[in-house]
């Protein structure tokens, strides 16, 4: 297969919601609640929400930018690349970098959509968070047809709630939905309690995929307080591992076998590993543990229930076959600091040329399974000729992708220091 031929289609990129998002759609009543854009002394843009400030944090948002500027430090909406808000120019930006669609996971309410289950009013809390949904799917979604697939929120305060709000998204099109990799650190029920089943009954009646993302639980793998900042990062996708395990031995899908689970950003290097420790721990110990997969084994068990999902992968890429073609997908993480943007078409020719993958199997990894397992059709809005890698950079010629320094405000001071560990609070 030729790069300008691939046909591209993210399932892990990231919105910063831009200001005014509310203003649309919520109800007037709520309008003195909702978060709002404040500029700080020192420079920075935060949202206010009740007490609670939500930075961007500079990580989340280091598109465009030199490696060596990349940081923790919070920034304002001048210092970063504007299609990380703006529609119109991630458009552009997506065109430049060949790519036909996008799944955005949110930043202001966290990947669970926790920050608002903060208000004590919680039809206040449901309205919010029935706004963000309606503003992705409307706007951010809305405006730009054929070319994202829409993601919501959950109302995760109330199981109940959940469900209402799959099914109401999913009679505006959106059949995909944020959940916490582990509950537990939310101080909310695991994923071997009853307490999510509303949920998993209505994303199995509406075909909403479930999309577990690394972080989405707040907490952080780490390993003492002293270790550098480098430790917390290696081991971010451990997250979502631990999330697998508890999901094939929890009741979910013996409860609920039509549910789907993406693994968002979790790569899938690890995998091969894991379902040789899931058979032989099966196999070992079920006699005395009760784990019964009837006369299936635990790895086809997970594998026919998961969407695995991949930023860059050399190791996934070469066992593609081995794991199944049909339940791949690419991300490309933009704009954050794992993103191959605006490379990505190279970074993932790179991967395929070390495999025997056919142009069929390429294919399914790229973009049919992201279009058959999240309902996305873009071919209804523009010919297949028009979505190639090819086809669109040749719509963003104008678009600047050189790595440039950040425009930084002249009461901002320059980051200084070893960063650690303690440094940082998980906000996802």
């Amino acid at each position: 297969m030729k790069l300008d031929d691939m046909i591209l289609v993210s399932v892990d990129d990231h919105v910063v919601e831009p200001p005014g998002m509310f203003d649309a759609h919520l109800p007037e009543k709520y309008k003195d609640l909702a978060p709002h854009v404040v500029r700080k002394d020192d420079g920075t843009d935060v949202w206010q929400f009740l007490e609670i400030e939500v930075p961007n944090i500079g990580l989340n948002a280091v598109a465009g930018r030199p490696r060596e500027e990349y940081g923790i430090d919070p920034t304002s909406f001048e210092e970063i690349r504007s299609g990380c808000y703006d529609i119109h120019d991630r458009v552009r930006d997506m065109n430049a970098n060949g790519l036909l669609g996008s799944m955005c996971f949110p930043s202001l309410p966290g990947f669970a959509g926790r920050l608002f289950g903060a208000l004590d009013d919680k039809e206040a809390a449901l309205a919010m968070a029935r706004a963000y949904n309606d503003w992705h799917i409307d706007e951010w979604c809305g405006s730009a047809p054929g070319r994202f697939i829409p993601l919501a929120i959950p109302t995760i305060w109330d199981p109940e709630l959940i469900a209402d709000e799959v099914h109401r998204v999913a009679a505006k099109g959106c059949h995909a939905m944020t959940f916490p990799e582990n509950p537990v650190p939310l101080n909310l029920p695991s994923l071997h309690s009853d307490h999510w089943d509303p949920v998993w009954k209505a994303c199995s009646d509406e075909g909403t995929v479930v999309c577990m993302h690394i972080g989405s639980s707040s907490k952080l793998v780490m390993t003492s307080p002293d270790a550098p900042i480098d430790v917390m990062i290696v081991l971010q996708p451990m997250n979502i591992v631990q999330a697998a395990a508890d999901l094939v031995h929890s009741p979910v899908w013996r409860k609920f076998p039509d549910v789907t689970v993406a693994l968002s950003e979790g790569g899938t290097g690890w995998v091969p590993y894991f379902l040789e420790r899931l058979d032989h721990t099966y196999r070992v110990h079920k006699a005395w543990t009760g784990a019964d997969f009837g006369d299936q084994m635990p790895s086809e068990f997970f594998m026919e229930r998961v969407i695995l999902c991949s930023i860059s992968d050399n190791v996934g890429a070469t066992h593609a076959r081995e794991l199944g073609t049909d339940r791949l997908t690419i991300e490309v993480d933009y704009p954050h600091s794992d993103s191959t943007w605006p490379n990505t078409p190279e970074r993932l020719m790179g991967e395929f040329a070390g495999t025997d993958l056919t142009d069929a199997e390429i294919n399914q990894i790229t973009h049919e399974n992201a279009i058959r397992f999240f309902g996305y059709e873009p071919f209804a809005v523009r010919s297949r000729d028009d979505c190639t890698v090819g086809a669109l950079r040749a719509q963003a010629t104008d678009v600047d992708t050189t790595a440039r320094p950040a425009q930084r405000s002249a009461s901002k001071p320059e980051r200084v220091g070893r960063i650690t560990i303690t440094d940082l609070s998980p906000t996802a």
